[in-house]
Formats: C-alpha cells, structure tokens, sequence
C-alpha cells in the first residue's frame, strides 16, 4: 500500500461533516483527480471549496500540473455544482465521501480509497460482514449450483453477499440472496443511473430495497470497459473474502481476486473440472495458494463468521471507545498475555478484562489460548492469504 494508508488515516481524522458534498462531486466530475490529488487538495487548502474556488496558481502550488489547475479552474467557472446537486437528490442517489462516519470502514482500509460513493439503496454498517461471490458470465449448471448454495447458505447466516451485478455468477449470487431474504451489494463500471446490462434493471431494483448499487463513477458515466477491472478493487474492498466460483483464465473475476490478495483479503476459489474452460482460471488460482473451498461452513469457520448475529448485536449495542481504542493499540497478530495488555495500555484488569470479552462478541480479537489475544484484523493482514 505504500504510504498512502497512515498518510490517509491522518488526513481522514481533520476533515469535517460540515464540507459541501456538491464539492466532492464537483472534483470527481473532473478528469485527472482521483484519492491522492483530492487528499493533496484537502491537505493544501483545507477543504474542497476552498480547492474549487482556488485561483490557478493556489492549485498548482497545491501539487496539480498546469493543464490539470487548467481544468479545474475552467470547471469551476463553466459547473452549476448546486444544479448537479439537485439531479443527485431528485434521483434518490446517496452519496458517501471520506468525510461521512457512515463511509465503510473495510473500504477506508485499502490502498486510494474511492473519495466519493454514489449509493441507490443504503448502506449499512451490517455490510461490514460482506463476502463477494464473483465468476465468469458463462456459467455451467455445476457452478450455478454451487453460486446458489454458497449465497443461500451466506445469506440465511446474516452474511451480505457482494457482487458485480454481471451476467452469470455475479446475477445468480445477486438473485439467490434476495430469494432467501438476506442483503446484496452490486458494485457497478458505471453510474448508478446507467445499470449495466440492461436487462438487469429489475435486479437492481430489487437490490435498492434490501442492499445497494454502488459505484465511484459520477452519475451518467457510461459502462465502458475500461471502467470494470478499476471497479473489482471495491468489490474486494467491501468484502471479508472473496469467492470465486468459475472464471476462465482471462476472467475479470480474476482481477477480483488480485486486488483481495492485495488488500489482505482471503481468497477462495471453488475446485472444478481440469478440462472445462470456465475451471481454468479457479483451479489456477488454487495451485498459486488461493484456498479450495468446499463447503460453505468452511467458508464461515475460516474466517470465523460464526457467530455473526452476536457480533452484529454488539456492534449495535456496544459502540467503540477509548478503552477499546487503547487496547486495539497495543495488539497485533502475535498472542499477547491479557496481562501484558494491562500493563501495556496501563488500565486496571477488570475493565481489559470486560472490553476484551465485548470486542470478542464484536469480531475485533480473537482469544488464541491461554488469556492470549490477537487483533483480528492484523493476525489476518500477517498471516491471510496473500497468493503470492
């Protein structure tokens, strides 16, 4: 991730609720400004109106070359951002910047995070248990049966299944957790107006009220190629894992998987028949250390996703704190004594005590043996799946 991550956390902590989201539009709108020069922005001038009402040379001094300060400047003065607004809000559309609390926090994990989410439906912070179930348009009966088995058995278990929206694997994983009444994303190559394929419309619908459609490309930006293996990283982003179930060796599916090894997600691939084209790119994925999955409970006991309605309630219940803050500081991946931790977050026993048996419940550490613990989410950056 290089040092864009602590840079961002740092920069994430002095933005403000109170900044004009019509800005953040207005800038992603333009040509040539994406996560690190909108940071750089915000960085330089404080907030993105400032930026947007910026003269040319402010912009550069800012970071931006000539031409870029060249078309911010001209956007500035040719762009009714209130006018984008109200086409934004007359559409139903969400939106989700860096600045907003609700702003996913998996998805602030990974490496340029997309500054601007455009969401039809709504976002919840149950998503944070998500796995992505991807493959090939060309599905055969083996995998369709198994993209249904896999996101019957996610859903029912509380699971929200992430996908998409593509024609095969993506719209059956899509149509099967909607079946069994649980919630799916489709993370889009284009606008939230523009559903791509068409005739997915319905789908799409249907995930507006129970899930979302989500993109970073501004509203009316067409499903052009070149869009969707940009868009793969928030997919992976969302999720826990990501499951692929068939894909040829040239499958988008398969740049999925990249960006979640990348991103320190696991990665799973369903094993499948050496002669079928649409098994290659799977079984490939697994001879390069992607992990076979078998069953769908394996997919829940490895990333210990067994006990998702407790830590769903415990979320809900029992926000985070100080105290939880402190000892999230002092863990990692490697075992650590509840002792240790005490001395080293300097809190009396009794209160680590109660935080670590709350943190438990909400999936954040993980008690290894012994009144040892780990930081969940380290122990999988260090030891995860890296397909490498």
């Amino acid at each position: 991730m290089g040092d864009f991550l602590p840079a961002f956390s740092r920069f994430v902590v002095k933005l403000t609720l109170m900044d004009d989201k019509k800005f953040w539009i207005g800038f992603n709108l333009i040509k040539g400004i994406g996560a690190v020069r909108m940071q750089n922005l915000v960085a330089y001038f404080g907030d993105l109106e400032s930026a947007w009402n910026a003269d040319l040379a402010s912009l550069m001094e800012a970071g931006l070359g000539a031409k870029l300060a060249e078309r911010v400047v001209g956007a500035g003065r040719q762009m009714d951002l209130d006018q984008v607004w109200a086409k934004i809000e007359a559409q139903g559309i969400n939106i989700l910047t860096w600045a907003d609390e609700e702003y996913p926090a998996r998805l602030r994990e990974i490496d340029q995070p997309p500054p601007v989410l455009y969401i039809r439906g709504e976002y919840l912070q149950d998503d944070l248990f998500a796995v992505a179930i991807v493959g090939t348009r060309k599905v055969t009966p083996y995998g369709r049966q198994v993209t249904e088995e896999l996101a019957s058995f996610l859903a029912a278990n509380g699971i929200t299944v992430v996908s998409g929206l593509a024609r095969g694997v993506d719209a059956i994983a899509h149509q099967t957790a909607l079946k069994v009444g649980g919630r799916t994303m489709a993370i889009l190559g284009s606008g939230v107006d523009r559903i791509y394929p068409p005739e997915h419309r319905g789908l799409a619908e249907q995930m507006m009220e129970r899930g979302a459609v989500i993109s970073d490309y501004a509203v009316g930006t067409p499903p052009d190629a070149s869009n969707f293996p940009p868009r793969n990283r928030i997919i992976s982003g969302l999720s826990l894992a990501v499951v692929v179930v068939e894909a040829a060796e040239t499958s988008g599916a398969l740049i999925t998987a990249e960006f979640a090894a990348e991103q320190g997600r696991e990665v799973f691939a369903i094993p499948g028949n050496i002669y079928a084209p649409q098994s290659k790119g799977v079984n490939r994925l697994i001879q390069k250390g992607a992990q076979p999955l078998l069953t769908p409970e394996d997919l829940m006991q490895a990333l210990d996703l067994t006990r998702v309605g407790e830590q769903k309630i415990a979320r809900k219940i029992l926000p985070a704190d100080e105290t939880e803050a402190r000892v999230l500081d002092v863990l990692s991946g490697e075992p650590l004594h509840v002792d240790e931790i005490r001395n080293l977050a300097g809190l009396p026993i009794e209160k680590i005590s109660a935080t670590l048996a709350l943190m438990e419940l909400k999936g954040m550490v993980r008690q290894v043996g012994g009144m040892n613990y780990v930081s969940v989410r380290e122990a999988r950056a260090e030891y995860g799946t890296n397909n490498e």
